[in-house]
C-alpha cells in the first residue's frame, strides 16, 4: 500500500481549519493541522514528512511569513490563502517562496487541482 502524503494545513479558525482537514483528508490525504504559530512551527520541525501546506495567512500576524521562510527552506511548497488579493500579500508571497495564492472564496475543487498539479498527480 502506498504511504499518504502529508499536507500541513494552517488556519487560525478551527473551524475552517476542520472542514479543509476534512476535505482534503476525503481525497486521500494524511493532515497535519495549526491554528497558531506554535503548531505551525511544530509541524514545520516534522520536515521530510511534509509534502505541502496550505495556510491561510489572513488572521496570523506579519511574523508568518519568516516562519513559512522555514517550509521553503525545507523545499516544501505551500499555498497562501488570504481575505483579498492584495499587493502586499502578492509581494511577501513571492518573497518568500509561495507555489501559489489564493483568495477566500475560492472552490474547493480548484484548490485540490492545484494540490494536485504541485504533487504531481
Amino acid at each position: 500500500m502506498a504511504e499518504r502524503e502529508i499536507i500541513l494545513t494552517a488556519v487560525t479558525d478551527r473551524s475552517q481549519l476542520e472542514l479543509l482537514t476534512k476535505q482534503l483528508g476525503n481525497e486521500g490525504y494524511e493532515i497535519v493541522a495549526a491554528a497558531s504559530v506554535p503548531e505551525l512551527v511544530d509541524a514545520i520541525g516534522k520536515e521530510g514528512k511534509i509534502s505541502l501546506a496550505v495556510v491561510d495567512v489572513s488572521a496570523f500576524d506579519q511574523s508568518i511569513w519568516e516562519h513559512l521562510e522555514g517550509l521553503k527552506k525545507a523545499k516544501i511548497p505551500y499555498i497562501v490563502i488570504t481575505t483579498q488579493r492584495s499587493p502586499s500579500v502578492q509581494r511577501e508571497s513571492l518573497k518568500h517562496g509561495a507555489s501559489g495564492l489564493f483568495t477566500k472564496g475560492l472552490r474547493f475543487k480548484e484548490l485540490l487541482e492545484y494540490i494536485h498539479t504541485l504533487l504531481g498527480k
